[in-house]
């Protein structure tokens, strides 16, 4: 399975940002979908990741800015970013956890927020 991350972009500090990832099959053994971002010169940090049930969880730094949603139909996970800061300024990567611990990862989408 492919995983095609969409929706990054050069943005002015305060602007906004929807992140798409698509799944390019069906999968009926998804377990959760999800984020990480990769800074320059830094580790990457995992973001935000959804259950197939619609259960959240993210990190503190992100947490009341962005929301993470999921069209299980389409085997799809969003980020929505609407207030962008120049620290969100990163690689961003999303993933799928399967069953039986298996991980998917997208390409990237680079985001950077800038004036």
């Amino acid at each position: 399975v492919q995983l095609q991350a969409s929706g990054g972009g050069l943005v002015q500090p305060g602007g906004s940002l929807r992140l798409s990832c698509a799944a390019s099959e069906r999968l009926s053994d998804i377990k959760l979908m999800g984020w990480k971002r990769q800074a320059p010169g830094k580790q990457r940090e995992w973001v935000a990741d959804i259950t197939t049930d619609g259960r959240t969880a993210y990190a503190d730094s992100v947490r009341g800015r962005f929301t993470i949603s999921v069209d299980n139909a389409q085997n799809t996970a969003y980020l929505q970013i609407p207030t962008l800061k120049p620290e969100d300024t990163a690689v961003y990567y999303c993933f799928i956890d399967r069953d039986g611990g298996r991980r998917h990862w997208g390409q990237g989408t680079q985001v950077t927020v800038s004036s």
